[in-house]
């Protein structure tokens, strides 16, 4: 391997490269996951217990809430991403446009687009285990605010 990096300098880089892609990855989907949870549980601990109301229902509103709180804050990341998206294709329009552009090959951009499909199922993936997680951290707050 040692003779290979010396001869081939570039694998090593790419290897690296790899490697930090895939540990923020998991990273990402990882916070993701806990603050819906966090987000989840405090929705449904902080919801106001309503007496005389049936065990189901109950459980139903707690996991409602938990669900809507997930939704609410994947709706304000998507908005950033979106005004960032947009912001970040200005740039990328002007800097095309400069004489120095070179074309991209057919190769390079079947690469992107298998990319981007990963990168797309998942995170809907990821969002939809979100929705699921925070649903259930919510009906658990629910539990622990009926307990007390």
């Amino acid at each position: 391997m040692a003779l290979a990096q010396r001869v081939f300098p570039t694998i090593a880089v790419v290897t690296a490269a790899l490697t930090f892609g895939t540990v923020a990855a998991i990273w990402l989907v990882v916070t993701q996951w806990l603050s819906s949870a966090f987000g989840g549980y405090l929705a449904g601990r902080l919801r106001t217990k309503w007496v005389g109301i049936r065990t189901e229902e109950v459980f139903f509103r707690d996991t409602a809430h938990g669900l809507l709180a997930w939704a609410l804050a994947t709706l304000l990341i998507a908005l950033l991403v979106t005004l960032g998206s947009a912001a970040t294709a200005g740039v990328a329009a002007a800097a095309a446009s400069s004489p120095s552009g070179t074309p991209v090959s057919p190769e390079a951009a079947d690469q992107a687009r298998k990319i981007a499909v990963a990168f797309a199922f998942t995170t809907s993936l990821s969002l939809l285990i979100g929705a699921f997680v925070a649903s259930a951290a919510g009906a658990l707050g629910g539990f622990h605010r009926d307990e007390a």
